[in-house]
């Protein structure tokens, strides 16, 4: 008899506009998807915008021959410097856009090739993760992947504001459009496979022609994110820990404000560690002060994830008032560090979240959203025991469910099933 060696994985190329920790978080999706690939010594290559060359020239030193930077052109800097005056929908959905059909020429010629070359067996686009976002990786030579894709979100009832009536009616106007757009630039209705993070981003697909499965978007990586053995003194106030952007939508306006609320009917120590930076940043520190909450808030400003899982260590749980959140990567990172989690009832995190690993609130109605948010804080203050048991139950939960080398293995899976669909 003859050994039979096993068959040699797929040679893979991602393309995404952008890979870094430095642009959002689903920039982080592609640089995962390569450094973990190429761990399993999978033949791994990526395209990007030059704009990420500097972070993936220190993360990445040695797959620099591997990486096609895609150049940045006037046409980028013109349409940001514009996009960059208007309401953010139109910002982040029309120019947004149009600077990444500008990328997606440049990546589709780059991509096509590699494929011509030899080098390329299967194509993955992991981002945009927007469904509605087209895709200009169409008759590539190679079978394409999209996703996983999240998206078809709406700001809670009472929220209408958070977007101006020009935003409002762009998105209205601009969803229908969509599928006139993704028949113009039919990528994504020729893929090989879609990938949608849940129902709701299946529904606003502009396409059903294609394969679809779902698939979460987001994962944990536990060598980053391992879990610790040793939580807080349950005798000490309770430590709660913020991670994001400091912009308007993660209300952390709110959670301030019930923070205040919480410790004054409790009567206990409160403390909030707030990682990360933005826009917003200087008017919280403003309401930090009014509500004389600076002996317990520290703004400690963007930081590293490896820093950024230290911090978790030493925390009790996450909060997360986020009123559109479609994904929430942070959720899942701190309940692989044993947090609980209050959460906004809304997108996202009710989508991770599952029984007994946190407290979901609503947002809506609007007016008592900080009230509700402050009971959630003072009943894991009052019960810490409570505290520990969502922590472990959501480690639990994340190893089972989330880690990111199980979305590896799933991912070579459906690279190996769209080439054997083509045979």
């Amino acid at each position: 008899m003859t050994d039979t060696a096993p068959p040699a994985e797929p040679r893979v190329l991602i393309v995404a506009e952008n890979a870094s920790t430095l642009f959002g978080g689903e920039a982080i999706l592609p640089l995962k998807y390569v450094t973990l690939l190429h761990a399993r010594g999978v033949d791994v290559r990526l395209i990007t915008h030059e704009r990420n060359r500097r972070q993936l020239r220190e993360a990445l030193p040695d797959l620099q021959d591997r990486i096609l930077y895609s150049p940045d052109t006037a046409a980028h800097r013109w349409l940001w410097r514009i996009g960059s005056r208007m309401p953010g929908a139109i910002r982040d959905h029309l120019f947004g856009n149009l600077m990444g059909l500008i990328t997606g020429w440049q990546h589709r010629r780059l991509a096509r090739g590699l494929v011509r070359a030899g080098l390329v067996d299967v194509i993955h686009q992991p981002i945009p993760v927007s469904p509605t976002a087209p895709s200009l990786l169409h008759g590539m030579g190679a079978p394409v992947i999209i996703g996983p894709m999240n998206g078809g979100m709406n700001y809670p009832p009472g929220y209408e504001d958070f977007e101006g009536r020009a935003s409002r009616l762009f998105v209205t106007l601009g969803r229908p459009m969509a599928g006139l757009l993704n028949r113009l630039i039919p990528g994504k209705r020729r893929a090989a496979l879609l990938l949608a993070a849940n129902e709701r981003t299946r529904a606003a697909l502009p396409t059903r022609r294609p394969r679809i499965e779902i698939m979460p978007e987001n994962g944990v990586d536990l060598a980053m994110f391992p879990g610790t053995a040793r939580r807080p003194d349950a005798g000490g106030p309770l430590r709660l820990v913020f991670m994001g952007r400091l912009i308007p939508l993660k209300a952390m306006d709110v959670t301030l404000r019930a923070l205040a609320m919480a410790r004054e009917q409790t009567g206990q120590e409160i403390t909030l560690d707030i990682l990360g930076d933005g826009p917003e940043r200087a008017p919280l520190e403003a309401l930090t002060r009014e509500l004389t909450l600076t002996d317990c808030v520290t703004f400690h400003g963007f930081l590293p994830q490896t820093d950024c899982a230290a911090h978790l260590a030493r925390s009790d749980a996450l909060v997360l008032a986020s009123l559109r959140e479609c994904g929430g990567a942070v959720i899942l990172e701190a309940m692989a560090m044993g947090l609980a989690v209050i959460a906004s009832d809304w997108g996202g995190p009710r989508d991770y979240l599952r029984p007994g690993t946190g407290l979901l609130v609503h947002p809506a109605p609007r007016d008592t959203f900080a009230a509700r948010l402050a009971q959630a804080m003072a009943t894991l203050t009052e019960d810490r025991a409570l505290a520990r048991e969502m922590g472990s139950e959501g480690a639990r939960v994340v190893r089972a469910e989330f880690d990111w080398n199980h979305k590896i293995d799933q991912m070579l899976g459906y690279y190996r099933q769209v080439l054997n669909a083509g045979d």
